[in-house]
């Protein structure tokens, strides 16, 4: 099923997104993961981008979604990254998901990395979306969207332009980068409403369950935090367990006001912790 057509429902699609595993990290892990939260339901699940190691080192992206969608029942999304690939080489990763049935995408440019050199045929997600497009394979292609504006935009206007560029490629919907105050994800629906991108967007809902996690995802994300979020975390950062419970419910928090609101989605950043997930979807099912 193409992703897309979720959105015509009439219910607020609430999906996860999972990570392949590090290279020290056991296989098994992601995929004990991986079965539990599909017990849970979720409308699909989004697989972040991994070529896969050697050797077996790590499972790669396609086989994760294949796993999801062909094993588990779940309808999947591929990530696919470009900054560092060739024509050819998407072309490939296009043919190896069309043999696994995996019809959604969601087309990323990808991290600028200082020791790899680009190869410059794809320089924006934009780029990529077109391309895909252009195959005429029948994919579902979405793109992501940073509520508060992409870390390299000059300014949210110019930020805008930008993912109207992308919608206007063959977007079909858009998934947003984390974000802990939801005045900001609304103020971002206001802006690009009146840039005329009218796709649905799924709101990003990162739990935020331990100190390094928050320091991380927060430097790399640079999302503004409201003071209930700081005064939370402040009170209970050294106290792990009471720091779970906190993470977990301001998440809910969040979700049951974006529902309210009339959200088109609901994209939980799982960090591969099926407990965590099931904690926020079990809270929440009965709103959707």
């Amino acid at each position: 099923m193409k992703i897309s057509e979720l959105f015509n429902k009439g219910k607020t699609v609430f999906s996860f997104e999972v990570f392949p595993p590090k290279k020290d990290s056991p296989v098994d892990t992601v995929y004990n993961a991986l079965e539990e939260m599909a017990g849970l339901n979720p409308a699909f699940i989004s697989v972040t981008y991994s070529a896969g190691g050697t050797g077996g080192a790590k499972e790669s992206t396609v086989q994760l979604a294949s796993h999801v969608k062909n094993k588990l029942g779940i309808e999947s999304c591929a990530h696919l990254t470009c900054l560092n690939s060739t024509s050819d080489d998407i072309r490939a990763i296009l043919r190896d998901l069309q043999e696994h049935n995996i019809e959604n995408i969601l087309a990323l440019r990808g991290d600028k990395n200082p020791d790899v050199s680009a190869v410059n045929e794809f320089h924006y997600a934009s780029d990529l979306v077109r391309f895909i497009q252009v195959q005429g394979l029948g994919f579902d292609v979405s793109g992501a969207c940073c509520p508060e504006g992409h870390p390299e935009s000059e300014d949210v206007i110019s930020d805008v332009l930008n993912l109207k560029k992308k919608v206007d490629a063959g977007a079909n919907f858009l998934t947003s980068q984390m974000f802990f105050d939801n005045s900001k994800f609304y103020e971002f629906k206001e802006r690009i409403r009146l840039a005329d991108i009218t796709v649905p967007v799924l709101a990003g809902i990162m739990p935020v369950t331990n100190k390094r996690q928050f320091e991380r995802m927060i430097m790399l994300s640079g999302a503004s935090l409201p003071a209930k979020f700081t005064k939370t975390f402040s009170r209970y950062e050294d106290r792990p367990d009471a720091l779970v419970d906190a993470g977990i419910a301001y998440a809910i928090d969040q979700i049951i006001d974006l529902i309210a609101s009339g959200v088109d989605g609901i994209h939980l950043y799982t960090m591969n912790k099926p407990a965590v997930a099931r904690k926020i979807t079990e809270s929440v099912r009965s709103l959707l």
